[in-house]
């Protein structure tokens, strides 16, 4: 009878993360640059939490996060705009928009070649606030000061955006002490497919259910003809194919937010038009971190074990925070089933019901916070919350948003113990 109530437990619980997907596209209305997928910009926007239980508080957080705004990561695509612009400039294949988008890109050249996959000025303050923001809704853990551990992958810009959550978190409470750490003996628990990982492991994959059925999408794109239109009157003799020019276009575009020059495309590209290809988009998404869930075991495992360290007593330590990036935080969620991201549904139109590439967006982040009760045999509880909004789990529960750490510790050990 356990068996059976669990389960149904798993089914409801399913069913509703599946319906919190049905006004995705409405998501996408409300705010157009969440079609930005992965280049979304953290919004800095403080969300209400559930309180918690009666005679409950929080005392640990177990963190995740990727690092904030920044350069585009691949200096190809400043470097084929310029090489581009500057030939179309000569060639008299401007129209009126693309010549003054080409000055603007051209007064900024300088400062985006040699800013290539850097951490912005965006990216510092979006961990700025995600850190204030977490001393604010879980004071409770960081009044009094405490240990905490931070190890960030080998990137500049997550070391940065370590260093940039850190300090405010110190400014907000001098007496929380800080370790930090970026080494190839932590990559484990924030970059564990980093080659440089001396315990670097190969794990399955497969691709999603949907892929099987993707010809089912209707799906008709011409944006990249649009847009290329509005830039040249001509593209011939000019490097690149159309599909190349328009998808290098739209990719500075939904960049600029992040580096600060928002109007620099004037009006050759709208948020709307690029709205209307997210659900397209979003597909790509879920093949793109669905098939290297695997890969994300050690970051659970690590996890796990720290949490234990702390719960068990072994360490005093009041939070761990990881830094890294949306390569790892998109598959971690997957292998999680966070918000049911794990469903795979064989239908490519469902697929928006269970995964929005927007919660991979610039600085997206994961907290498990933690929480005990006065009297020392209640059950230790844990929530998640993605993006600073209240997620589910795949665990059965009568206290949501709130799980039972045992009964996550071992669903998610069994997960993990069951991949070869």
């Amino acid at each position: 009878m356990k068996r059976i109530l669990q389960a149904l437990l798993l089914w409801a619980i399913a069913l509703a993360t599946w319906a919190q997907g049905v006004p995705a596209l409405e998501q996408v209305k409300a705010d157009l640059r969440k079609a930005y997928g992965q280049d979304y910009p953290y919004p800095m926007k403080p969300t209400t939490l559930t309180k918690a239980p009666k005679g409950y508080k929080a005392f640990y957080i177990s963190h995740y996060g990727r690092h904030g705004s920044r350069y585009y990561w691949n200096d190809m695509l400043y470097r084929d705009l310029d090489s581009l612009l500057t030939k179309a400039h000569a060639k008299n294949q401007l129209t009126a928009e693309g010549e003054a988008f080409r000055e603007k890109f051209m007064d900024a050249k300088t400062e985006l070649a040699t800013s290539v996959s850097e951490l912005s000025q965006l990216g510092w303050e979006q961990h700025q606030y995600i850190a204030r923001q977490m001393y604010s809704d879980f004071n409770e853990v960081f009044k009094n000061g405490g240990d905490v551990f931070a190890i960030s992958s080998l990137t500049g810009r997550c070391v940065l955006s370590m260093a940039s959550f850190c300090q405010e978190l110190t400014q907000c409470n001098p007496k929380i002490e800080i370790r930090m750490e970026s080494a190839r003996k932590v990559l484990d628990g924030v970059k564990p497919d980093d080659r440089q990982n001396p315990n670097y492991k190969k794990y399955p994959r497969s691709r999603p259910r949907f892929e099987q059925n993707r010809q089912r999408f209707q799906y008709q794109d011409n944006l990249r003809e649009k847009i290329v239109s509005r830039v040249f009157t001509s593209t011939e003799g000019l490097p690149g194919n159309m599909n190349n020019i328009g998808s290098n276009l739209i990719n500075l575009y939904t960049s600029l937010p992040s580096i600060g020059h928002d109007g620099m495309m004037g009006n050759i590209i709208s948020d709307e038009e690029i709205a209307a290809r997210w659900e397209h988009e979003n597909l790509g998404s879920y093949t793109w971190v669905f098939e290297p869930r695997y890969d994300m075991i050690p970051i659970l495992r690590d996890i796990i074990k720290k949490a234990d360290d702390v719960v068990s007593g072994k360490t005093q330590r009041i939070a761990d925070l990881r830094f890294g990036h949306d390569t790892c935080l998109g598959p971690l969620t997957i292998l999680m089933g966070i918000n049911g991201a794990d469903i795979d549904p064989e239908d490519p139109y469902e697929v928006k019901n269970c995964y929005h590439n927007w919660s991979m967006g610039k600085a997206s982040n994961l907290q498990i916070i933690f929480y005990q009760g006065k009297k020392p045999d209640q059950d230790i509880l844990i929530k998640c919350v993605l993006n600073g909004e209240e997620a589910s789990l795949p665990l059965p529960s009568d206290l949501y948003p709130y799980y039972r750490w045992e009964d996550f510790k071992k669903f998610y050990t069994d997960r993990c113990d069951s991949v070869q």
